[in-house]
C-alpha cells in the first residue's frame, strides 16, 4: 500500500509538472500557445510602436516561444482596453495590455467610463520610461519657449483627447502658466503626427521618443519637458520650475508622475502569480536583449524595463492625494 501511495504521488507531481506555469517545466504552458497583446490606440503611435517590438523579441524569453500578437484596440483615449482587460479577457496569461498611463487621473477622478481599478491588474511593468515634451513645427517663429509665453497669437496644438498624458502636458501650461493654447482632437497619436507634417496643427505635447523621429527631421523642435528626463533633453527647462507658487508646481509634479511608468503593461486581474512571474521575468530580459535595444534604436524609441513594484508606487502616489488636491486637480483634467 505504501509503494502505491508513492507511485501515486511521483504520478500526480509529474503531471503538475508538465501543465503548471512556473513549475520547472513552464515549457508546455506557453508551447504552441498565442499570447496577445491588447494596445489602446490605433497602429502607428508610441505605444503601438513598442508593443510590435516587444512582440518580435518577447518570446525567446518564454519558456515554450509562444507566438505573440498585437491587436489594436482604440477608443476613449485607451479606456475600452482597459475596461476589456479588466472585466472581459480571460485571466489565464495568455491577454496582457498596453494602455495609456494617464488613466490613473481617470480613476482618481471617478471619471465616467472607467470600469477598472488599477491597482488590483496584475502588473507586468513597463516598457519604457516617457518623458513628455513640447513641441513645435520649426518653422514658426517660437525658438524657446519664453517665445511662447510672450505670444499673442493661438497654437494650435493636437491631442487625442482628455484623458492623453501627452495632451495634459501643455494643458497644465495652458492653464497653470498662461500659455495661448487650443487643442485639436484627433483619433491617434499617428494622426497628429501627420497633422503636424501637413501644418494643420502647430505642434503637440508628446513623448519624447514618439516624436524623436521629426525632432530629428527638423520638422519639430522640443521646447519644455516634464521633471522625467531622458539623454538629448537634459538641458530643457522644466515646466513645474517655471510655475510661480507651490500650489501649482504640486499639479505639474501630479501630472509628470505617470511619465515614470510610460508604456505600462498589465494582465487581467487574478492572472495565476506562476504565470505573472514567467511573464515579468521575460519582460525584464527582454528588454536587455541586444536585438531588441538594436530595433527600439532603429525606430528612434527607447526600452526600458520598470519593474511592476515601481509601477504600484506611482500609482499610490497619485491615487493617495488628499482630496483638496484632488479637487484642485479636477479643475484641469476633464474626461
Amino acid at each position: 500500500m505504501k509503494r502505491y501511495v508513492v507511485l501515486v504521488s511521483a504520478v500526480l507531481l509529474f503531471l503538475s509538472l508538465l501543465v503548471c506555469p512556473g513549475s520547472v517545466s513552464a515549457a508546455p504552458y506557453y508551447e504552441g500557445k498565442i499570447i496577445t497583446i491588447v494596445v489602446g490606440y490605433g497602429p502607428g503611435g508610441g505605444y503601438d510602436r513598442i508593443a510590435r517590438i516587444v512582440a518580435k523579441h518577447l518570446p525567446k524569453h518564454i519558456p515554450g516561444k509562444p507566438t505573440i500578437l498585437v491587436q489594436n484596440m482604440p477608443g476613449a483615449d485607451s479606456m475600452i482596453a482597459a475596461n476589456y482587460l479588466y472585466n472581459i479577457a480571460k485571466p489565464d496569461g495568455f491577454t496582457i495590455g498596453a494602455f495609456n498611463r494617464g488613466l490613473v487621473f481617470a480613476q482618481l477622478l471617478k471619471a465616467d467610463g472607467v470600469k477598472f481599478d488599477l491597482t488590483k491588474y496584475a502588473w507586468i511593468g513597463s516598457a519604457a520610461i516617457e518623458s513628455s515634451v513640447l513641441v513645435l513645427r520649426t518653422d514658426l517663429p517660437y525658438k524657446t519657449i519664453d517665445d511662447v509665453a510672450k505670444t499673442k497669437s493661438t497654437i494650435m496644438l493636437g491631442c487625442t483627447g482628455p484623458a492623453d498624458s501627452s495632451g495634459q502636458f501643455p494643458l497644465f501650461q495652458k492653464e497653470l502658466l498662461g500659455y495661448n493654447f487650443k487643442f485639436v482632437t484627433y483619433p491617434s497619436s499617428a494622426d497628429i503626427m501627420l497633422a503636424v507634417e501637413r501644418k494643420e496643427v502647430d505642434g503637440r505635447g508628446a513623448t519624447y521618443s514618439s516624436v524623436k523621429p521629426l525632432i530629428d527631421r527638423g520638422v519639430v523642435r522640443p521646447l519644455i519637458r516634464g521633471r522625467v528626463v531622458e539623454p538629448g533633453i537634459e538641458n530643457l527647462p522644466i515646466d513645474e520650475d517655471l510655475a510661480k507658487d507651490k500650489k501649482a508646481k504640486t499639479l505639474m509634479a501630479m501630472r509628470s508622475a505617470p511619465d515614470r511608468i510610460g508604456r505600462p503593461y498589465v494582465a487581467p486581474p487574478r492572472t495565476p502569480a506562476a504565470a505573472m512571474k514567467i511573464l515579468t521575468e521575460a519582460f525584464a530580459k527582454a528588454a536587455k536583449d541586444p536585438a531588441l535595444q538594436e530595433d527600439a534604436a532603429k525606430n528612434k524609441m527607447a526600452v526600458e524595463y520598470v519593474p511592476a513594484g515601481e509601477v504600484q508606487k506611482v500609482l499610490q502616489y497619485i491615487l493617495n492625494q488628499p482630496p483638496d488636491m484632488v479637487k484642485e486637480f479636477a479643475k484641469y483634467i476633464k474626461f
